[in-house]
């Protein structure tokens, strides 16, 4: 490499300490300690990004010695915030792992999100039992339970030392990834030898440095099921608009992703393309010419998208995100008022499947996803690493530090071959605000 050239980033994972104990694994494939894995990133991973870049990720598998000594250590499982396909496939494959793999003293479940940490709510600790795992992964949700909110640190690990836990797995999004990086503070500051390891969540798809999570490809699935009943529904009558909204309070991944599944869709609104309603290039405009042409119509709408033509709420939910508008009802209204004006009488069907789709079971593929990520993230925890997560970046496994995930959110680049596939998909592209503006 010549002296001009950039050398490619690895970012650092913090261990406990030296890994001394043979691992109780049999043979085959094991990492190497000084093994790094080269992978291309971009802005569609990390708005972090302003240029590709190599960067060499530590790969995430099983190690050929241990740090915690298996039969001796206690993990925990917490989940937290709203819930996603998948989790309980990832409590799961923890468990499992931990149990018949390492033979762990116990894996203890916190009910009910951090909430299950603090004294005063009185939620009960139970312990998990691969017995106990064998038929949760038929259902949605998670057997644990989930709360929003942040829980002090200080309390929390209080309450590890307390039930002498070792190693604790957080599985939630981009908030549960900040207060285990919170944890993992307070852990340092009482210099205590515990593992914090990170399993990112987030059926909006929009964590840091994550390219795909759990349980978005089964919510994509069950996305394009609802936009095939709207456009049933819009073709059943006269100037019909089917309108489903989809997750994506900053990003539009889901609505984008499903509209590609389902070519029906004529228009989709996301969060990272500020629409407009009147006037040329106007959504109204566009809608009118659809419906003179075709009688029908189907728009699919980010929850997130078109808050600037809202009043703020002012707001917050007890993850402290801001309460969004209500896009549908804006829209809904805005399509009658606009037909009615003309003579015409449009009919709207919103359909809002949000929770319907959070709730559901995981697809194969999705059950295949988490099932590595609950594995690697037991061998990460058992070889002493700490204050990180577990994430697939090109289809590899890696180790990344909690601080890479945290620093933003992920959002869909409008500049990108895959947004404009979208707008192909749809015909849109002549609405203004599709593209950045510094764009022609």
């Amino acid at each position: 490499m010549s002296r001009t050239e950039k050398m490619p980033t690895a970012p650092e994972i913090t261990t406990l300490g030296p890994a001394k104990l043979p691992t109780p694994l049999g043979s085959g494939y094991f990492c190497k300690e000084e093994e790094r894995i080269p992978l291309s990133v971009d802005s569609s991973i990390s708005q972090d990004l302003k240029e590709p870049q190599i960067m060499l990720f530590e790969p995430a598998g099983p190690r050929t010695h241990l740090y915690f000594d298996p039969g001796k250590v206690k993990c925990a499982i917490v989940t937290c915030g709203g819930l996603c396909p998948g989790l309980n496939d990832v409590i799961r494959a923890i468990v499992m792992e931990a149990h018949y793999c390492y033979g762990v003293a116990a894996v203890l479940g916190i009910r009910y999100g951090l909430e299950g940490f603090i004294p005063a709510y009185k939620h009960n600790i139970v312990e998990l039992k691969p017995h106990d795992m064998t038929e949760i992964h038929q259902f949605g949700g998670t057997v644990l339970g989930s709360s929003r909110g942040p829980q002090p640190p200080e309390a929390i690990v209080d309450a590890l030392e307390r039930m002498n836990v070792g190693v604790l797995f957080v599985i939630g999004g981009d908030g549960s990834m900040k207060a285990a990086s919170m944890i993992m503070e307070e852990v340092r500051r009482r210099n205590l030898r515990m593992s914090i390891i990170g399993i990112p969540k987030t059926i909006d798809n929009d964590i840091n440095f994550i390219s795909q999570s759990f349980g978005f490809e089964t919510a994509v699935d069950k996305a394009a099921e609802i936009i095939r009943c709207a456009h049933v529904e819009a073709e059943g009558v006269p100037y019909g608009i089917g309108m489903v909204k989809l997750m994506g309070r900053e990003s539009g991944f889901i609505a984008a992703q499903a509209t590609l599944a389902m070519r029906e869709v004529n228009f989709v609104l996301i969060p990272e393309a500020p629409f407009v309603l009147d006037g040329e290039g106007g959504l109204l405009a566009a809608l009118n010419k659809r419906l003179a042409a075709r009688n029908h119509a189907v728009v699919v709408v980010a929850e997130g998208a078109g808050q600037h033509l809202l009043k703020a709420t002012g707001k917050r939910d007890p993850s402290g995100n801001p309460v969004l508008g209500d896009i549908t009802t804006l829209l809904r209204d805005s399509f009658v008022n606009y037909f009615k004006a003309r003579g015409k009488n449009a009919t709207v069907k919103v359909i809002d499947p949000s929770y319907m789709i959070r709730s559901v079971p995981a697809n194969a593929n999705d059950r295949v996803y988490c099932g590595f990520l609950g594995q690697y993230a037991v061998h990460a925890a058992m070889a002493g690493k700490t204050d990180m997560v577990v994430a697939k970046i090109m289809d590899r496994y890696v180790h990344l530090p909690l601080s890479m995930v945290t620093t933003s959110r992920r959002r869909l680049d409008t500049r990108s071959a895959f947004w404009r596939a979208v707008l192909e998909s749809t015909g849109q592209d002549e609405l203004k605000g599709m593209y950045p503006k510094d764009d022609k």
